[in-house]
């Protein structure tokens, strides 16, 4: 808290909160206490980022469609889902549970070595097992926030009118 506090930009201060519980150097039980004491200029920004990483927001991206899907509307999702899967456990960034929706945030690193094959069985489970999984690329928020946003709004209605017509 200390850190981001002294941080120079907004985004630097909450990738401070967001690595240190990310790489879980630092645990969310007593994160909310120490930004509650934080006094200055940042402290609100500060305690808004600590609360979002204490509900399970864990990098910038996914901080940063939560605050649009906010900005523009629809309900907020859980965030970090525990999913049990065959061969383990697995976080979904973003869910929907009662709409049947995952939004995955890939950061650049999720496009290295093994791990877009790690994400393609994880992502297959995750469908099969009868959730959908939108997949935003972190580079794609940045140039079409709207069309992303679009298309968690439209994944939210599909799965309304599913619904509608099989208990009608």
């Amino acid at each position: 808290v200390n850190a981001a506090m002294w941080a120079v930009p907004d985004r630097q201060a909450a990738l401070l909160i967001c690595l240190a519980v990310q790489q879980r150097i630092v645990p969310t039980d007593g994160l909310g206490t120490a930004a509650a004491a934080a006094r200055g200029g940042r402290s609100l920004f500060v305690r808004q980022i600590v609360a979002d990483v204490c509900d399970g927001a864990h990098s910038l991206g996914e901080l940063d469609v939560g605050r649009l899907c906010a900005e523009r509307g629809p309900p907020a999702p859980s965030r970090q889902r525990l999913c049990r899967l065959p061969r383990g456990v697995a976080y979904l960034d973003l869910t929907w549970e009662d709409a049947g929706l995952t939004v995955e945030v890939d950061g650049s690193h999720r496009a290295a070595g093994v791990t877009p094959v790690e994400d393609a069985l994880r992502q297959n489970e995750v469908t099969i097992t009868g959730d959908r999984v939108l997949r935003i690329p972190l580079l794609g928020l940045r140039l079409e926030p709207e069309r992303f946003l679009d298309q968690i709004e439209r994944g939210l209605v599909v799965q309304d009118a599913r619904y509608v017509a099989r208990s009608a």
